[in-house]
């Protein structure tokens, strides 16, 4: 057969195809559990348990803890954001490490068992509450009428709905602004309505002003640089600080609340030299535990210190797509990744499995809150009654999915911490 210079060129132009194809083609990613895991599933089986259980690592815990005492130094005052920390020990112990009593809730639920749990309980509200729901926790509460719970609002309508409680209850309010300092998810953002708002304030008996809210975790993911849009921030907060000073004149309190931050900006607030923000506090939850989702640059220095256990079910050293004969068998083929099928107590939880490595999910086969299924190669160990451990990617909600939390000790699970319901 003659080789023509056509031929040469389409074979080569092949080889180099089926040499693009075998680049692209996934590597083998399976292994046991690390040292770590291999730990914390020796201490799961010594505890006994057996369904999908929440952990938190407390010396990882601990070290997020540090760090953030460590950033914040003595330049702002800490706020607990409960929402994404929801455990009354949980709290206790930040609390106890940070020295701090002040929270930010989110809902009535939240507020009620922060002032039945701590005496001396710091409030402020991270979301505006209906002023019927202020008034169904006064009316539920005796604890809240003595505790200082800090109103927040967010419009001159809601403004009106908080004076009319506090007229009716004939009961003083301690009220903070929220104001959009570029989140833009709502807030003062008129000047002229914020002006106005203090003068209803200043104007009724039963309202006092304390402070404001401003939270802008957008500075960390837009486009640009991070330390010009907080100066940006800053820049507007302030000028909402230099309004609320010459509008209130000698009402303005003498020790306001100024809140800012959150878990992926606090850092950045931390790092402000003497005299660049007149906030007052920084409010972060999540950074210390770390979620998935909070793996940034300005969290560094924060370790992952939560994780989910789920028992494996059942293991099998295939992978088969109901309906489509072969097709699990091609996947594994092309991606070795997928050539074993755990399926796991539960699942289709916000999370993503850490341990072992090259653990993923099916990209056909779909998820379930039953019985997950988890691909791996058959490097991978695993067998039915082994665990896979995964990592939130948030904590708020997820966290209230388990039960009591599993506290492990780096040898041990030696307590569990109740969750809100």
């Amino acid at each position: 057969m003659k080789i023509t210079r056509r031929k040469l060129i389409q074979g080569g132009l092949s080889l180099s195809a089926l040499g693009g194809l075998a680049l692209l083609k996934p590597s083998d990613l399976g292994a046991g559990h690390s040292q770590y895991f291999e730990g914390l599933s020796q201490a799961i089986k010594q505890a006994e348990l057996t369904r999908p259980t929440l952990i938190i690592d407390k010396q990882k815990l601990d070290h997020n803890i540090a760090s953030l005492k460590r950033r914040i130094g003595q330049s702002y005052d800490y706020r607990m954001v409960v929402k994404s920390l929801p455990s009354i020990p949980l709290l206790q112990h930040i609390a106890n490490q940070t020295s701090s009593q002040r929270f930010m809730v989110f809902n009535e639920q939240f507020l009620l068992k922060i002032i039945e749990h701590f005496e001396r309980a710091d409030v402020l509200l991270g979301k505006p509450l209906p002023a019927l729901g202020a008034k169904k926790i006064l009316e539920q509460s005796s604890q809240a009428k003595g505790s200082a719970i800090r109103w927040l609002v967010d419009s001159p309508e809601r403004l009106e709905n908080y004076r009319d409680l506090a007229q009716q209850r004939q009961q003083v309010l301690r009220l903070n602004l929220e104001i959009d300092v570029g989140l833009h998810r709502g807030g003062f953002s008129s000047e002229a309505d914020f002006v106005s708002a203090l003068g209803v304030i200043k104007s009724s008996p039963f309202l006092e002003f304390d402070g404001l809210m401003g939270y802008e975790p957008h500075i960390v993911k837009i486009p640009g640089d991070e330390k010009a849009h907080l100066t940006d921030v800053l820049d507007r907060y302030h000028s909402y600080i230099d309004l609320a000073k010459s509008g209130l004149g000698e009402a303005f309190p003498q020790r306001p609340i100024f809140n800012t931050a959150g878990s992926p900006t606090y850092q950045l607030h931390a790092g402000l030299g003497a005299g660049q923000s007149q906030c007052t506090e920084l409010s972060a939850g999540s950074c210390l535990v770390k979620p998935s989702d909070f793996d940034l640059p300005s969290l560094d220095d924060h370790v992952p210190a939560a994780f989910i256990a789920t028992p494996v079910l059942k293991a099998l050293d295939k992978t088969e797509i109901p309906g489509v004969p072969g097709l699990g068998k091609l996947m594994a083929w092309w991606n070795p990744n997928l050539q074993r099928s755990l399926f796991t107590y539960g699942g289709n939880w916000k999370a993503t499995p850490v341990s072992p490595q090259g653990l993923r999910y099916n990209p056909v086969y779909g998820r379930s809150s039953n019985q997950e299924m988890i691909n791996s190669s058959h490097a991978n160990p695993l067998a039915m009654n082994d665990w896979v451990f995964l990592r939130p990617t948030q904590s708020e909600a997820v966290f209230q999915q388990f039960g009591d939390i599993a506290v492990y000790d780096g040898d041990l699970l030696t307590e569990r911490w109740p969750v809100f319901s």
